[in-house]
């Protein structure tokens, strides 16, 4: 297996959504909505193209990730710009071959050059903490609603990044999608049936 990273290209979108469908597919909920994500993020004014990577074995596109920006608002109201990263996709044949570590690792090092902050995610702690990731608890900062959960951390991308950063996160709005806005972009792809499953009883 021989898997290169490259930026990821206009005539790429579609190709990458069916293989985000794939990843995501029954894992969270029945059926999933990140595909959906990756489309109208692309569109965003929050959408960070530098950041955005495919992940290849040969011509077929296995995995990708993207970024957004977001912030983080104190109790003065003051803005601070940070990084939001997902979704991260590896097609299921795929996964479990150290895919997504190349491309975190590949982007947290962009990221760092372009000059942000720090990187937020909401994800599985026991995968996340070997990239530096951290609840957090440990910086101060909350979700939009005022909540810390084990899922919900943060990286410095330099030593102390994150000290007189403090308050609430707010995400793009990329990742609210209604229902109806599902149903109809579904309509693009090949029918799937959605299954209720042990994994998404525990989130």
């Amino acid at each position: 297996m021989n898997i290169s990273i490259r930026p990821e290209e206009e005539n790429d979108f579609k190709n990458v959504e069916h293989m985000i469908r794939e990843a995501f597919w029954d894992l969270y909920q029945p059926g999933c909505v990140e595909h959906l994500i990756a489309h109208n993020m692309r569109k965003s004014p929050d959408f960070v193209k530098e950041l955005d990577y495919v992940a290849c074995d040969g011509d077929m596109i296995v995995g990708n990730i993207i970024y957004s920006r977001a912030k983080v608002v104190n109790d003065e109201n003051k803005e601070f710009e940070v990084l939001c990263m997902g979704p991260l996709g590896v097609l299921p044949s795929y996964q479990k071959k150290g895919i997504g570590s190349l491309l975190m690792n590949n982007t947290i090092e962009k990221a760092r050059q372009l000059g942000y902050k720090a990187i937020f995610i909401f994800g599985n702690p026991e995968y996340y903490n070997r990239f530096g990731f951290r609840n957090t608890r440990e910086y101060n900062i909350q979700t939009s609603s005022g909540e810390n959960f084990d899922a919900f951390m943060a990286l410095e991308l330099y030593s102390g990044s994150l000290k007189q950063v403090s308050g609430k996160f707010f995400a793009s709005g990329s990742f609210e999608v209604t229902e109806e806005e599902l149903e109809n972009f579904e309509k693009k792809f090949p029918h799937k049936t959605k299954h209720v499953t042990d994994t998404q009883l525990s989130h």
